[in-house]
């Protein structure tokens, strides 16, 4: 098969040949009809999962696609079923996983990060029966590959972690692919969303989601101040979607008093350092709630596809850029540097 690979951290990234994976006896192998293309990979490339990563390696973590052959174990899928997958596989037997949680399962497992990825014409899944999501006939292979990750993650943040309601005030700092999606399920809440970012195209497509209140942090001196002059009583919820010191603080900053924080864009360990990244002065004197947000098991997609297929989301809005394998490459390394707006998705099936 095709794959996009890396031999070493932060070096060249190719597409090259490579054995077709075969199933675990729990397991199933999918044809990859789409795959997005996210930050988190862009991390991943640059070694910040280097603990759990072999070298060399496929990266790739959203995808969608139909199933080509399941291991002999396998009970509740069988070829040719159209499928998503969670980023976090869970274990399927221990307590988190038990109780619905495998998100924080001690024994997870991650395609594109533990193990080979969706860069790929093919990709295996482990415990099939736990992990696997069907998918409605409704819902797109690339709306599917948008749910996989970015989605699913805002999803859970905004409705399960965050728990925002009706009437109230949300601030989005980063509208990347999830923090877009933090807005468009905010507002399907029925909240006030004020949104965060750089990029003047991000912002537009935060606005086009219902964002009502925008800043551009690169126009401003201060960034709370902003915000402030927006939400003078200061936000009810804040979600910081890109992940660094600046933005977590800002978000804190920016609460109301018992306000609740949802930290989900990726804060790096060599970023943070030894240098605090949460106020915590205003976490005690606000009596503020932080709390963090990490994926979303297969036990909340359900009510997710539903809302999906009934046409209350669309994330299929979120996709701008449709890439071949052999553009993947590129579109890779200059995330960190010149990230395109929305959601880029790869179909590793397309002809170079």
């Amino acid at each position: 098969m095709r794959a996009l690979q890396f031999e070493s951290f932060g070096g060249p990234v190719l597409v090259v040949d490579r054995s077709d994976p075969v199933p675990s006896i729990d397991g199933v192998v999918i044809v990859v009809e789409s795959t997005g293309l996210c930050r988190s990979d862009w991390h991943g490339w640059q070694g910040h999962d280097s603990d759990i990563t072999t070298l060399p390696h496929v990266p790739g973590h959203e995808l969608a696609g139909t199933i080509a052959s399941v291991g002999p174990g396998v009970r509740a899928f069988r070829v040719g079923d159209r499928v998503t997958v969670p980023f976090v596989c869970g274990c399927g037997t221990c307590r988190y996983c038990a109780s619905g949680d495998a998100q924080v399962c001690p024994d997870q497992w991650q395609p594109g990060f533990s193990g080979p990825g969706s860069f790929a014409e093919y990709v295996a899944i482990p415990r099939a029966d736990f992990n696997l999501v069907a998918l409605p006939e409704a819902v797109s292979m690339d709306a599917a590959a948008a749910l996989g990750c970015r989605f699913a993650t805002a999803y859970r943040a905004v409705v399960h972690v965050g728990a925002v309601q009706a009437g109230e005030t949300v601030v989005v700092l980063g509208c990347g692919g999830v923090g877009l999606s933090i807005v468009m399920i905010a507002v399907a809440q029925g909240a006030r969303v004020i949104a965060v970012d750089t990029d003047p195209g991000a912002l537009n497509l935060a606005e086009s989601f219902g964002a009502e209140g925008l800043v551009n942090a690169n126009a401003q001196a201060d960034v709370t101040t902003a915000i402030r002059d927006l939400l003078p009583a200061g936000a009810d919820v804040t979600f910081d979607a890109l992940g660094s010191i600046d933005t977590c603080r800002t978000a804190v900053e920016s609460l109301r008093p018992r306000g609740r924080h949802v930290q989900v864009g990726l804060l790096p360990p060599a970023e943070v350092g030894d240098r605090a990244s949460v106020p915590m002065h205003l976490v005690i004197g606000r009596e503020l709630s932080i709390l963090g947000s990490h994926g979303m098991s297969t036990r909340g997609y359900p009510e997710m596809l539903a809302l999906v297929a009934a046409g209350r989301l669309d994330p299929q809005r979120l996709v701008t850029r449709s890439l071949r394998l052999d553009e993947a490459p590129t579109a890779l390394e200059r995330m960190g540097i010149d990230p395109t707006p929305g959601v880029s998705i790869i179909h590793p099936q397309m002809s170079p």
